[in-house]
């Protein structure tokens, strides 16, 4: 009996009975992050970290059974022992470590390795069996520094400020838009939340999270509030009749896929920033070889290019397909 098998219902742990971010509903539900395709709505138990219970609480509602545990924390259920650990994605995102009888296995959920100052830093962990995202496994993804990028915005910020324009950069509500505030230089302008957003952060900052002065869209509001500002919008807002009260504007992506060469135009945008809270190609191969894994499987993104490199590379590898979605650009 594998510690892990792959199910109708999502990652299953026999012997434990539960499962790892499932996409039907069931009995015991354990949640590496509060993303909407690795934590649905419906199942009886939900155990996650204890910096995602703001996000998972705002998404799946107040009355859901949710038990939270703390990094490394070990618990153990019918002769197996989990744990969580950082997986640097996003505010409460984890990798879940599974072991049985002296055989580990980790699920990373989504992650990064570079330490955004909000969603923790990334901890290797050793296992026999790792199941990897590989949303950008393509060598074409990787990265520039982040700070290197927080720079671009800011520069692109003061300038649409000074030519009369107001600044639209669009983000995940959870997770990417806090990071894109915190990367802000609040002393060029305002800074805006669409209403998506707004209570994100209200959720969160409750929660303990710090961010910079922000203010909520409102309506009716007068066009000179928003002259020279920032409004961080998710990116189901680009485009719409919404955004007609910030005119003229400027609008930006901050994303990964930004880094191919025309998503800036299929999106109609003005700018596209290269801001990922999903791991690059270098982040993804030093990420698995920290593990030390003897198996690799790999999940969401390029994974047939992905594990055909690892194999070529003399790694057992191979390719599972999930419901999981990795980051779109037209999702939230």
């Amino acid at each position: 009996m594998p510690v892990l098998e792959f199910s109708p219902y999502g990652i299953y742990c026999p012997q434990g009975d539960f499962y790892i971010d499932p996409w039907k509903p069931v009995r015991t539900a354990l949640i590496t992050h509060a993303h909407s395709d690795h934590a649905r709505w419906g199942n009886s138990l939900y155990l996650a970290h204890k910096h995602s219970e703001a996000a998972l609480r705002l998404r799946l509602g107040n009355t859901i059974s949710l038990v939270t545990v703390e990094f490394g924390q070990k618990l153990t259920k019918n002769g197996v022992e989990v744990s969580f650990h950082p997986a640097g994605h996003i505010i409460g995102s984890a990798q879940i470590r599974v072991a049985y009888r002296g055989e580990i296995w980790v699920v990373s959920g989504d992650y990064k390795t570079r330490d955004d100052g909000i969603s923790g830093a990334f901890e290797p962990v050793r296992c026999h069996t790792f199941i990897t995202e590989s949303t950008f496994g393509l060598p074409i993804f990787k990265w520039k520094p982040q700070q290197e990028i927080y720079a671009a915005i800011n520069q692109w910020w003061q300038q649409n400020r000074d030519e009369g324009r107001v600044s639209v950069l669009c983000g995940y509500s959870l997770g990417k838009a806090q990071r894109l505030m915190r990367g802000l230089d609040a002393s060029i302008g305002r800074i805006y939340a669409h209403g998506a957003i707004a209570n994100t952060n209200e959720a969160l900052e409750k929660a303990g999270l710090e961010l910079p002065s922000w203010q909520r869209v409102e309506a009716p509001t007068s066009k000179k509030d928003f002259e020279g500002s920032m409004i961080i919008v998710p990116p189901s807002a680009i485009n719409t009749p919404w955004m007609r009260r910030f005119q003229p504007y400027s609008t930006a992506v901050a994303s990964g896929w930004m880094q191919l060469r025309g998503n800036k135009r299929r999106e109609a945008i003005d700018r596209g920033f290269v801001l990922s809270d999903h791991a690059d190609w270098d982040e993804l191969l030093s990420a698995i070889a920290a593990t030390e894994a003897e198996r690799i499987l790999v999940t969401h993104g390029y994974t047939h290019i992905f594990s055909r490199y690892l194999r070529e590379k003399g790694m057992d590898a191979q390719a599972v397909e999930t419901l999981f979605e990795g980051e779109q650009i037209n999702s939230e």
